[in-house]
This record gives C-alpha cells, sequence and structure tokens, in this order.
C-alpha cells in the first residue's frame, strides 16, 4: 500500500506535548490505554483448518520427541471433530501466551492522513484547542508506519500457521486492525519495540504546525516560540471555523515576537 507523503499528529495543549515538541520527539504509548476496547482485537477467532491441514498437525504432535505421550496419543486417536477442538485449544493458548507478552512491551503512535477531521480535533486535538503537527513521511520513524484496515467483524487467524510455522506475525496485523465506526480517522500507526518511550525525530522531519480554532494566544504564541528558536523552516497555520460548512478552514501566517514586533514598529 502506497504511502502518503505527508502525515499528521493530533495534539492537544499540555505540559507533556510542549515538551515533546520541544524535544523533538514522539511518545510511543502502550496499547492497554486505548478508548477503544476492541483496538488490536487481542480475541480474534480462528479459521477452520481444511482436511489436509488437520492430519498435518496430527502428525506433527504425533511426532514431535518432546510431546508427553498422553498428548501424543490424544491427537492420534482423536476423531475428526475432536481433533478441531484439541487444535484451537493448542493455538488459543499459544495466542494468549504470546500477546500477554507483545502488548505489554510494545508502544504504539497513531498518525492520520487528515489535518481537517472534526472529530479529530475534538477527540484528539484538545477539543480544537489544540495543534497539529504534518511529518514529513520520508524521515524515520515514519517509514515504518502501517495503513489501519477497518473491518466489521473480527480478524480470524490460521491456525495451522501457529502450530506449525510458529508463525505470530498475524498477531502483528491485529495491532493495525479498528472497526469499521472509527474509519473516519484515516490511521496509519507506527510501532516501536518498547512502550513508553520516546523517539526523537530529525528536525526535518516537522514541516507544519496547524493551531485549532479555539486555541489561546499565549498557547500559540508558546509554541510558536519553541519552534521559532530550534525549527525555523516550520510554517504556521491558523485555524477559523467556516461560516459556510461544518469545517476548519486554515491560513499560513508567519509569527512575530513581541520584541521583533516592537522594533519594526520603531523603524517605521
Amino acid at each position: 500500500m502506497k504511502k502518503p507523503k505527508i502525515i499528521f499528529k493530533y495534539e492537544e495543549f499540555s505540559a507533556q506535548s510542549l515538551q515533546n515538541l520541544k524535544a523533538q520527539s514522539i511518545f510511543f504509548g502502550s496499547p492497554l490505554r486505548f478508548n477503544d476496547t476492541y483496538d488490536c482485537a487481542l480475541n480474534p477467532s480462528l479459521k477452520n483448518p481444511t482436511e489436509k491441514q488437520l492430519e498435518v498437525i496430527r502428525h506433527h504432535y504425533t511426532d514431535i520427541e518432546d510431546v508427553p505421550p498422553q498428548v501424543k496419543v490424544e491427537f492420534k486417536n482423536a476423531s475428526k471433530s475432536k481433533l478441531k477442538l484439541l487444535i484451537e485449544r493448542v493455538t488459543l493458548q499459544a495466542l494468549r501466551m504470546h500477546n500477554e507478552s507483545l502488548v505489554r512491551k510494545i508502544g504504539v503512535s497513531c498518525f492520520s492522513e487528515k489535518n481537517d477531521d472534526l472529530l479529530m480535533w475534538a477527540h484528539y486535538g484538545g477539543k480544537y484547542k489544540g495543534f497539529c503537527l504534518e511529518f514529513a513521511t520520508s524521515y524515520e520513524p515514519f517509514k515504518l508506519m502501517r495503513k489501519v484496515k477497518y473491518t466489521t467483524v473480527m480478524p480470524k487467524l490460521n491456525p495451522a500457521s501457529v502450530i506449525l510455522n510458529n508463525d505470530f506475525e498475524q498477531v502483528l496485523d491485529l495491532y493495525f486492525t479498528k472497526s469499521k465506526s472509527w474509519d473516519y480517522e484515516k490511521e496509519w500507526r507506527v510501532i516501536h519495540a518498547e512502550a513508553n518511550t520516546m523517539y526523537t525525530y530529525e528536525s526535518e522531519a516537522l514541516k507544519a504546525i496547524y493551531f485549532g480554532p479555539d486555541i489561546d494566544m499565549q498557547s500559540l504564541e508558546i509554541i510558536c516560540l519553541v519552534i521559532s528558536g530550534q525549527n525555523p523552516g516550520v510554517k504556521f497555520w491558523r485555524g477559523k471555523r467556516s461560516t459556510e460548512r461544518f469545517k476548519v478552514d486554515f491560513e499560513p501566517f508567519k509569527y512575530i515576537n513581541h520584541i521583533e514586533a516592537k522594533r519594526r514598529s520603531l523603524n517605521t
């Protein structure tokens, strides 16, 4: 899937978001704190194995040396229906152990293709009082981002891949799957190997900042002062509520601090 050239991250105005901005860092939080209880779909269902897969798995457990003798006998003599139940039990146990370990380790950071979505501003942009960052995806860590898939049904995993190939890559796909109800977010995600980690990006990665239409001037100026001192190439856009449509319009502006503005007025 083709990756967009730019991506956006909504932020509320807070001490933490300012610290992140000053440190030029992105926070990778734990998925355990996500507000959607279905997010990451950590309790997936399983696909029905084919007739061939059933017999391959049967022989797999019969031939492995370190499998307890009673388990070998159970798999060898199981009827087709009983074998399906055994496979389901073994697969779900393996997935549960893997998920419990993975979900406590990894960190996730979320981004959007859009910078003007009203729900995104309401939910993640401090109720229109925050800001939105624009990043170029040609820099790290955005090269590793993946698009979130939205669906109406819970994903199903292949038990044969888990048992025969120890394949847990399909489990990672669950972290990029969400309910169709959230598709307005147009979300892309980046996963870090460790949760609650700050990743420092290159200065050139940050291209612009979009200010919510309800941000107060003091907050706006604080952000402009921070950015002007370390990312002079970043463009500023001021949000304004449209009077004709349910939409936030943005206009570019150049920030001038009070001292410079006063100096200019004295020289005119």
